[in-house]
């Protein structure tokens, strides 16, 4: 999974010799192999706040209401400089069967920023015969441009491992497909498939293979036929190719409808196949993989959603105890399309 380079101006010379020190100790003992996955946007559990369309390309236009969602992350409130994020995603149908979109991101990690900005277009294929009889199958490209940026303009010395305050620019693309059927959905997505040499972070420990592989699948159910209560139950698999790291997340989202929309809430559990290697104090080697648990809830009232998550860390070392928050902001708007007969969250 990403895991973060924290690098914050020295204002002398003492401070500069303790900052490179806790750098390099903070690199032995978090995961090194994450930070040779760099990943473009980073794959956090916004997602199940209504917001598919971040990570899937072939959701663009794919539920009968045009879309647009506003997320806000932030990691460690205790750390200065932590690193956050912010996303505008925005997907809309087009006639019968193109969906279009786009999303406009900025991350930032202390000293480290990147922007950038993705179009999307997908085409779905509908082999319902009604609207009792969701069977929808959809492809997704996106294509986006990225720039990198490393600020060093507030360091007091000049460092050779980071050099100067410099940018890069670069291109990727992202495919997807997704398909419906009744209650039941599966989505696949391969992102970052153009291997890029990036200058400004160019060396053996930063591959050009940025491809990352997305698998997910869902079912929605109720226990009774008239009950307002849902419940979806899902699992998200990521494998990154050049570092062959794999995490899985199991997810359970429960929805009670309302008169003016509904309620929803969930929990989702996030565990990486990977282990680091480390020492405390003298002590023996210990291993450690990446776990953490996100509580998230939200409100579909009339046509504005609003969703929470709070990603909390189950290792044993951490840097920070203070969790990851997220905020995610959405309206629903355009001509509805015709809804189906099912409980499909995503769609109707």
């Amino acid at each position: 999974m990403t895991t973060y380079m924290h690098i914050k101006p020295y204002s002398n010379q003492h401070n500069y010799g303790l900052g490179c020190f806790s750098f390099l100790a903070l690199l032995l003992l978090l995961n090194f192999s994450a930070l040779r996955a760099q990943e473009v946007i980073p794959t956090y559990s916004d997602y199940l706040t209504s917001n598919l369309f971040l990570i899937h390309p072939s959701m663009a236009g794919a539920s009968n209401y045009d879309q647009i969602r506003l997320t806000a992350r932030r990691q460690w409130f205790d750390v200065e400089d932590a690193p956050n994020l912010q996303t505008l995603a925005y997907n809309s149908r087009i006639g019968e069967k193109i969906g279009v979109g786009g999303i406009v991101f900025r991350d930032e990690n202390g000293n480290f920023s990147k922007m950038g900005f993705y179009g999307s277009i997908a085409y779905h294929l509908m082999f319902s015969r009604s609207t009792a009889d969701l069977n929808q199958l959809s492809f997704g490209i996106s294509a986006g441009v990225i720039q990198h940026r490393l600020d060093t303009s507030g360091f007091s010395r000049f460092d050779p491992l980071l050099g100067a305050s410099d940018t890069d620019l670069f291109a990727n693309m992202d495919l997807g497909i997704s398909y419906f059927v009744r209650d039941l959905y599966f989505h696949f997505a391969a992102k970052n498939i153009i291997s890029v040499n990036r200058e400004l972070f160019y060396s053996d420990a930063v591959p050009s293979n940025m491809r990352k592989y997305l698998f997910s699948a869902g079912y929605v159910f109720t226990l009774n036929p008239n009950d307002p209560w849902s419940f979806e139950p899902s699992l998200l698999f990521q494998a990154r190719e050049a570092t062959n790291e794999m995490a899985l997340d199991a997810n359970m989202k429960a929805y009670y409808e309302i008169e003016s929309g509904r309620l929803w809430g969930g929990l989702s559990y996030r565990n990486s196949f990977e282990s680091t290697e480390y020492t405390a104090q003298g002590e023996e080697i210990k291993r450690q993989q990446l776990r953490y648990i996100t509580p998230f809830v939200g409100v579909n009232y009339n046509k504005f959603i609003f969703g929470y998550t709070f990603s909390y860390q189950l290792n044993s070392l951490v840097l920070s105890n203070g969790g990851f928050h997220q905020i995610t902001l959405g309206y629903n708007f355009g001509e509805s399309r015709k809804r189906y007969d099912c409980k499909c969250p995503a769609i109707n």
